[in-house]
């Protein structure tokens, strides 16, 4: 009678080798992250740390004149939530943010119609028209509060009095004070000639990424300019203009060259940043100046937030073509 024996079944690598295996791994893994460590350090070092700071100075009540820290307080944020100059202050970063983004998306998206077409020198034009937003913003602030805006010996009062002097060529030199009557004016006005120039380049970005084909078979269907741009063109850069838009507010909100070089001291122009200064410079008051910060931090991480979803949904959509 003969007897079969089975044959020893295949056990795979045993338990140790698997967990051999595996220390192996992370110990590879942390030795390529090892050289990333020191900058890691530093980043932590130089932006998290001050942060951390800030939010335990924010409750509590340091005055730098009587440098000696009291008792937790909710104080600063009851203060920052309900001080009519504070709650001023963000509604005027409110007005600045919005004015200024959307009209910049709105001369972005213009200026970006006309730079997608082809002509000679259309290389020249897009690097001449990105020139504003590589200017230092003191810088553009400094140019505008005097060689713009300048009551007596401004741009505007020059234009003013050569149109007058066409008609009448001893008329006196004109004045125009556009800087004291409406000092949020000429902020907007600065900031949408800095930030046009970014707006354009996304969406410059996203006309060029439109699908060739669909465009073509609009034209061979017969649609018309205005037909493709409502139909075609608009839903395509939906997302671009969300980018930008959020982009630009998370810059705008925490604006304060602008502020403090156009219109120092003056409390109808004051946004966020600028109280934050102030109230460090003139009131000392480190506490309630962190709590304003955070604020403001929060502010910004919201609207990164949706920012991050938008170039999120923006990677998708190309990897899914």
């Amino acid at each position: 009678m003969t007897t079969l024996q089975k044959a020893p079944a295949d056990s795979g690598p045993s338990a140790s080798a698997v967990a051999d295996a595996t220390r192996r791994a992370k110990k590879e893994a942390w030795l390529r992250r090892a050289p990333l460590l020191p900058g890691l350090i530093f980043t932590i070092i130089v932006t998290q740390l001050p942060f951390v700071v800030t939010i335990v100075l924010s409750f509590r009540r340091w005055d730098a004149d009587r440098p000696r820290l009291s008792g937790w307080t909710l104080r600063n944020y009851q203060e920052v939530f309900s001080d009519s100059g504070i709650l001023s202050a963000m509604w005027h970063t409110v007005i600045l943010t919005v004015s200024v983004v959307v009209i910049s998306l709105v001369f972005g998206l213009g200026i970006a119609l006309l730079l997608n077409r082809t002509f000679r020198g259309r290389g020249a034009v897009r690097t001449m028209m990105i020139a504003p937003f590589l200017i230092v913003p003191v810088a553009a602030a400094t140019f505008f509060r005097y060689g713009v805006f300048d009551a007596s010996n401004g741009l505007l009062a020059g234009i003013v009095t050569s149109f007058k002097r066409i008609f009448d060529p001893d008329a006196a030199a004109a004045t125009i004070s556009i800087a004291e009557s409406q000092p949020m004016l000429t902020i907007i006005i600065t900031l949408v000639w800095q930030w046009t120039p970014f707006m354009t380049l996304i969406l410059l970005a996203g006309l060029q990424s439109r699908p060739g084909d669909i465009l073509e078979a609009a034209a061979v269907d017969g649609a018309n300019g205005w037909q493709v741009f409502r139909s075609l063109t608009m839903p395509h850069m939906r997302q671009y203009l969300e980018l930008a838009g959020l982009l630009g507010a998370i810059y705008i909100i925490q604006n304060f060259d602008a502020v403090f070089t156009l219109t120092p001291l003056n409390p109808q122009t004051e946004n966020l940043p600028y109280l934050i200064f102030r109230t460090i410079q003139a009131d000392s008051d480190y506490g309630l100046a962190s709590a304003q910060g955070v604020v403001v931090v929060i502010l910004t991480i919201v609207i990164a937030t949706f920012a991050l979803r938008t170039v999120s949904s923006l990677f998708k959509e190309e990897n899914a073509r």
